[in-house]
């Protein structure tokens, strides 16, 4: 056998895990256009590595939205920024650790969604909050109107800040804005200023509820995957935090019996120690008997999820303090519901938007 071929074989299976980490429906939810995801299907195919083909499609929108910028269409400019923006990122996805490389990559991606701000009449914009001796990156997202209240939207392990303009978009009209959250461990918060998930995560998100509120109108916070457990630990301690929605989390996280999810782990902790990321997790388990979310609740669960179980969110159910508490299940939905993400992102919206509605009036 050959090297050559041993190199085939290595990149065809590294190629068939990143499929399954990243199936279709969770490309279009985060924003791939179908178009680029087939293109990504042959690549795949012939050999090319995941990080390559998705590089290279990136490559690819970012030379025609330059070009429909200097015809001076803007729209389709901003669109297409967009779309090179989801390629990288997903591109950075193939790279669980912190390389050179994965750096790279996600530099791309952020200069992508630069560009998307850029363009789209400064409804977005890049923010960073000082903490733990580094700084907490996001993109602030507003409505054309004056916002009735902000929704900090974030990820978990590999699904951070800007991949969620969508979810951004279904919120801005309804008249909220967002804060698209780069929190411990994740994104340029991890890989340019060092901010691991051993801090205080209640306290990183509670100053990203602090700049959200400097507004004076109300917050809500929205975490998906594991992600939606740092949502719950801060609505518990946070009073600030007027409305909470759990995507798809464990109130008792666990490393569990796939090398993604274990390598992730690590890199968001910055240490390959199972002992210390095990210590890490027991330490942020939510408990109901000692978390009380005060606020309204959404909790929503997939039937499908292959990580996460209904009983795994039943604590944040148990820990609700407010009658307000509802849990929301599609009996045939993915992770994180990536196949409903239209539904989804409506009915979490509009349930922000009549909870941080009533919420202002309340304080009028």
């Amino acid at each position: 056998m050959t090297a050559r071929t041993v190199t085939d074989e290595a990149v065809a299976v590294a190629n068939t895990a990143h499929w399954r980490a990243m199936p279709v429906s969770r490309l279009l939810d985060g924003g791939m256009r179908y178009a680029d995801i087939v293109a990504m299907q042959r690549s795949s195919a012939a050999g090319q590595p995941w990080d390559q083909a998705a590089e290279a499609l990136g490559r690819e929108r970012m030379a025609a939205a330059e070009a429909a910028l200097t015809a001076g269409h803007t729209i389709t400019a901003c669109d297409v920024f967009r779309a090179a923006a989801a390629n990288f990122l997903f591109a950075q996805m193939a790279i669980n650790f912190d390389t050179d490389r994965k750096r790279e990559l996600y530099d791309a991606f952020s200069l992508a969604v630069a560009k998307v701000a850029a363009v789209s009449a400064n409804r977005l914009h890049r923010i960073e909050i000082p903490f733990a001796g580094g700084r907490l990156v996001g993109w602030h997202m507003l409505p054309e109107d004056p916002p009735k209240g902000t929704v900090i939207v974030f990820g978990g392990q590999s699904g951070w800040g800007a991949t969620y303009l969508r979810y951004a978009d279904a919120l801005a009209a309804r008249g909220l804005a967002t804060v698209l959250a780069e929190g411990p461990g994740q994104g340029e918060s991890r890989l340019r200023y060092g901010i691991y998930l051993d801090v205080d995560v209640a306290a990183a998100y509670s100053e990203f509820v602090r700049f959200a509120g400097s507004s004076g109108t109300p917050v809500g916070i929205w975490g998906n995957s594991v992600g939606g457990l740092f949502a719950a630990l801060t609505a518990a301690r946070d009073p600030d935090v007027r409305a909470c929605c759990v995507n798809g989390a464990f109130a008792a996280p666990r490393l569990l019996p796939y090398r993604t999810f274990t390598e992730q782990a690590a890199a968001m902790l910055g240490t390959t120690d199972e002992g210390a990321i095990n210590a890490n997790f027991a330490r942020l388990r939510f408990d109901p008997h000692t978390h009380t979310i005060r606020c309204p609740l959404l909790v929503l669960h997939g039937g499908a999820d292959p990580l996460v179980e209904l009983d795994d969110q039943q604590p944040f159910l148990a820990g609700a303090g407010s009658t307000d508490a509802t849990l929301h299940v599609w009996d045939d939905g993915e992770h994180t519901i990536y196949n409903h993400a239209d539904e989804r992102n409506d009915l979490v919206a509009d349930w922000f938007a009549d909870r941080l509605s009533a919420d202002t009036s309340r304080t009028r």
